[in-house]
């Protein structure tokens, strides 16, 4: 499937270059980086840049993503999918979650869908 995965500027800035380290065939950007939506950016901005790059969000967002996800779609638009996490989660267990989805996830199975990591 080969997915972008962009994490929310919430989540701990190292974590990009750990998962890259655990997991080297994932594609991981952070709000920020080159490429990415500039640090700062509102959530509804966020998530068309994932509709328009066909990225996957990881935020730790539980409390507004799920109206701005609402918002997004009722105006007609898509994200691909929302993952929720917890950043005090082992980064192994995240790496390993994101290569999962990677590597097993179909087309479109996460597409308008906030999931959480523990409960795939």
């Amino acid at each position: 499937m080969n997915p972008i995965f962009l994490l929310d500027e919430q989540l701990p800035r190292w974590w990009r270059g750990a998962i890259i380290r655990l997991e080297p065939q994932l594609r991981v950007l952070s709000v920020g980086d080159p490429g990415a939506p500039r640090s700062g950016s509102a959530d509804p901005e966020i998530l068309v840049w994932c509709e328009e790059n066909q990225c996957f969000l990881i935020t730790n967002n539980r409390h507004s993503m799920p109206v701005h996800l609402a918002d997004h779609i009722a105006g007609g638009r898509h994200v691909p999918g929302i993952f929720v996490e917890n950043p005090k989660r082992s980064i192994r267990e995240v790496a390993g979650m994101l290569a999962l989805i990677d590597g097993a996830a179909f087309a479109r199975e996460f597409e308008d869908q906030i999931r959480h990591l523990t409960r795939l």
